[in-house]
């Protein structure tokens, strides 16, 4: 260990009362809807971007920011800095009154306004969605449910299509089976959501070993800044989940816990089944190498699954749940394919707009 960095970084959190440059990239709001405020991100430097512009579609449960962890290790400060053209759609925090709300409400309104409002922005041009988890599985939806929506393409980062095959899931599938899913739906029935604070624990819970271990971690690592940083960042998002509402989370728990259907190739939602095999667009699929929320077999499951997309690149890389979307190692493996992703988009737009 090299004691004089040790002793700095030490010296500079007890001075600051903090190692992370928490600061958010700085945006701008161009539309605001009800749980769909869209923004977009203002480059640092004033210059025009280029290039199609990308959608952040964010999960449930994590705060927007999730996209925007730290400075030196933002996904938004990333594309900004290729000269990407970077909006956001927030959902807010999820109240109780809104417990009613159901995943059809992001995949029929809240995915495609934001699209829509996005294309606007920058004159009628394709947008490249970009989803993490929940937001990679509604950006799918959307385009499957809708082939008229300005989309040039889809990355679906840490989405599991095949619940059945999460470890930390598969031992409640049978008992589900059992009592019928009643034991759970009667509770987020009686609370009317799930609240943020299980929300974390369901989080926490997943690496549980990193928790037990991070004083250790801290302790071994001292001299290096990066790693202390990229923890303080991790916690204060855990600090900050949100909660689900209760019509979602039991759409999740009976249609793709106990069900299983998004394995089968869709869901059904209200009275009309949406199936995967609808995307037309290309698709990134990237899965996270040390994931238990979204394990490679059910991340993988969807290359299977998108039988109607023209392009479906199938990728791994180093990290959990949220590493593989933005930990240390995501600048050199997730970043890199999702730019060589969209920039093979962009050309592929340019040429169909010179034949058109």
């Amino acid at each position: 260990m090299d004691f004089l960095s040790a002793a700095a970084n030490v010296r500079d959190r007890a001075v600051a009362g903090h190692l992370a440059d928490l600061r958010r990239m700085p945006r701008e709001v161009i539309d605001y809807a009800p749980n769909a405020t869209v923004y977009r991100y203002l480059p640092e430097d004033g210059s025009e971007p280029g290039g199609l512009p990308v959608l952040l579609i964010p999960p449930l449960g994590a705060p927007d920011f999730a996209y925007d962890l730290r400075r030196g290790c933002s996904l938004v400060e990333h594309l900004l800095g290729t000269g990407r053209d970077v909006y956001l759609v927030d959902y807010g925090p999820i109240s109780f009154s809104e417990r009613g709300l159901g995943i059809e409400f992001w995949v029929e309104n809240v995915v495609p306004r934001a699209t829509h409002r996005v294309s606007e922005h920058v004159g009628g041009a394709p947008v490249q969605l970009v989803g993490w988890c929940l937001g990679g599985l509604f950006s799918l939806l959307t385009c499957a449910d809708r082939d008229n929506l300005p989309v040039g393409s889809v990355t679906a980062i840490a989405s599991p299509f095949d619940v059945g095959s999460v470890p930390l899931v598969a031992p409640l599938r049978p008992l589900a089976a059992i009592t019928g899913g009643r034991v759970v739906s009667s509770i987020y029935q009686a609370l009317g959501s799930v609240p943020a604070p299980v929300v974390k624990w369901a989080f926490q819970l997943s690496t549980v070993d990193k928790y037990l271990t991070k004083p250790l971690t801290v302790l071994s690592q001292l001299d290096d800044r990066d790693v202390l940083e990229q923890i303080e960042a991790v916690d204060y998002l855990m600090d900050h989940m949100h909660g689900y509402p209760g019509r979602t989370f039991g759409q999740i728990y009976h249609l793709m816990l106990r069900s299983n259907d998004l394995a089968d190739g869709g869901l059904d939602l209200g009275r009309r089944r949406i199936d995967l095999a609808d995307v037309r667009v290309p698709v990134l699929v990237v899965a996270g190498e040390n994931d238990v929320i979204a394990p490679l077999r059910a991340v993988r499951r969807g290359t299977e699954l998108l039988t109607g997309a023209p392009e479906v690149r199938f990728e791994t890389a180093p990290g959990g749940h949220l590493g593989v979307l933005t930990g240390r190692r995501s600048r050199t493996t997730t970043w890199a394919y999702l730019d060589e992703f969209l920039d093979k988009h962009d050309v592929a737009s340019e040429i169909a707009d010179r034949l058109t």
